[in-house]
């Protein structure tokens, strides 16, 4: 499976959100999973199996807890495939940075209230 074919699934997205803050235990993914999309258990564990033979996640045992972390190198392939686009943006931030930094000068020569 094509690595946007994975992350194009909200639900997979969603898990990889709550692992992006640190390994978690299925139970746990699945709490949440299931409240915010009102999926059952055995659906989340599908979405996790697949992140997992898609190489976005990794897990190991701990007793008779299964926990799961990103594994960043599907996540690595999708940011050099995006570079290809990012000097599209890319002006656009910088000169957002600039009025950011224009606007604090601004403030402490001036004293304003924004």
């Amino acid at each position: 499976m094509h690595a946007f074919d994975v992350l194009g699934d909200p639900v997979r997205r969603r898990i990889l959100e709550l692992l992006a803050d640190g390994e978690r235990a299925s139970g746990a993914i699945s709490e949440v999973i299931e409240r915010e999309f009102g999926i059952s258990q055995p659906a989340v564990s599908q979405h996790l199996k697949v992140l997992r033979d898609n190489g976005f996640t990794t897990v190991r045992a701990e007793g008779s807890r299964r926990l799961y972390a990103v594994d960043s190198a599907p996540l690595e392939e999708i940011d050099l495939w995006l570079g290809r686009f990012r000097g599209f943006w890319a002006g656009r931030l910088d000169a957002l940075g600039t009025e950011i930094a224009r606007g604090k000068r601004a403030r402490r020569a001036g004293g304003k209230d924004t």
